[in-house]
């Protein structure tokens, strides 16, 4: 077993030498994102799960890639902190089991709904340490907000898919839990109407971390009666009633608002609307307010269930899985909007055939190219993961 960030860079120098292509693993929970890995050999970082660096009063942490998200939010919830980024679990989506690590989130840079007020999993990151693809250990970045240097090599390598480098060590920003979270909604509105009361609320000065549409259908799996429009508002208690307040007044004209009790957070935050069947699942970051344009563009040329998060900006979508998993009607229908689309869920034979991340223009291509030679000349990094 290869417990030590020397024995992953170890592990990596012999299959450079031997050209021998790996596959990265931490808990094997993301193990269903991407293009199938195309790998001789498994490596994984399970055992590097150790905390070596945290200061609760400076919002700073930095831990080992193969620690576990569960362990993680345990020691924060002690010092009554989180993550900045929500990162979502994608088990139940994939059918994957075992325990979600730092070092998955950060590679495929799992954004939750908060990301519409803290920003990214990229913009949490404080610095990294990896390995190369000849490896050598490298840091960038630094381990405290007082000392964030370099090249921004870590935003690079968060969303890599793990294609560039070996991520040993992950500093990051924290934040304090609030001291209440509220969840408000207006119900039955239709999509166009629901993403500009969404729009209406983000533009207020009330700190809203969590915004979603959720059409009948999906919303009746959560327990709604009709198609529900949702806001997240944290804070002090007097703080986040006077939010709510503000709010209910200025989208009076949608609707009345109300508070609910449940939280459907995880289930927006995890796609588990989706997660009991064997559709074609993607995910669309777009404007806003043509998001639900597209979504009516693509019910006339097929069956689709879609509902909205990051106030209309990241549409998830559930269709037949067929040849292409509609890839090409998608995208084709995108053309007109601009936007990404990426294919969460498809067999392995299909995410082979289509292309799983939006194609990239030529001159991005070859700098993703360039880059990838610069960082793993040999190849042997999750060859196949992002591109054939």
């Amino acid at each position: 077993m290869l417990t030590t960030e020397a024995d992953i860079a170890g592990a990596v120098l012999d299959a450079h030498a031997d050209s021998i292509p790996l596959e990265l693993s931490g808990g094997g929970t993301r193990c269903g994102l991407g293009r199938p890995v195309q790998a001789a050999q498994t490596l994984s970082l399970a055992a590097l799960d150790g905390v070596t660096l945290y200061e609760p009063g400076e919002l700073t942490l930095v831990a080992q890639a193969g620690m576990t998200l569960k362990a993680l939010d345990d020691l924060l919830d002690g010092e009554n902190q989180q993550l900045t980024f929500e990162p979502p679990d994608h088990r139940a989506l994939l059918g994957t089991s075992g325990e979600p690590t730092l070092g998955g989130a950060i590679s495929v840079a799992a954004s939750g709904p908060r990301r519409l007020r803290m920003g990214a999993a990229r913009d949490a990151i404080l610095g990294v340490r990896y390995v190369n693809g000849k490896g050598e250990t490298l840091r960038a970045g630094g381990r405290v907000m007082k000392n964030v240097t370099g090249y921004d090599v870590p935003k690079l390598l968060c969303g890599a898919y793990g294609t560039l480098g070996v991520i040993t060590e992950i500093g990051l920003k924290v934040m304090p839990k609030s001291e209440v979270v509220k969840t408000v909604a207006i119900a039955g509105l239709p999509d166009g109407k629901a993403i500009s009361a969404l729009s209406a609320a983000l533009a207020m000065p009330c700190d809203v971390s969590a915004a979603a549409h959720l059409p009948d259908t999906i919303a009746r799996e959560l327990g709604f009666s009709d198609a529900v429009t949702l806001l997240r508002v944290e804070g002090f208690a007097t703080q986040a009633a006077y939010r709510i307040e503000r709010l209910t007044e200025a989208l009076a004209p949608f609707g009345p608002v109300a508070g609910i009790d449940s939280d459907p957070w995880v289930a927006i935050r995890d796609a588990m609307m989706f997660a009991a069947d064997d559709r074609a699942v993607w995910r669309i970051s777009m404007k806003a307010t043509d998001a639900p344009l597209l979504v009516a563009a693509l019910r006339e040329r097929f069956e689709v269930e879609a509902f909205y998060d990051w106030g209309g900006g990241l549409v998830w979508i559930a269709c037949e899985e067929g040849r292409d998993a509609s890839g090409g009607a998608i995208r084709q229908s995108l053309a007109g909007f601009g936007g990404h689309a990426t294919l969460i869920r498809a067999s392995d034979a299909v995410r082979a055939a289509v292309p799983v991340f939006e194609p990239e223009p030529t001159p991005i291509a070859r700098l993703s190219t360039d880059l990838k030679r610069a960082f793993d000349p040999a190849g042997i990094l999750n060859p196949g993961r992002m591109r054939a």
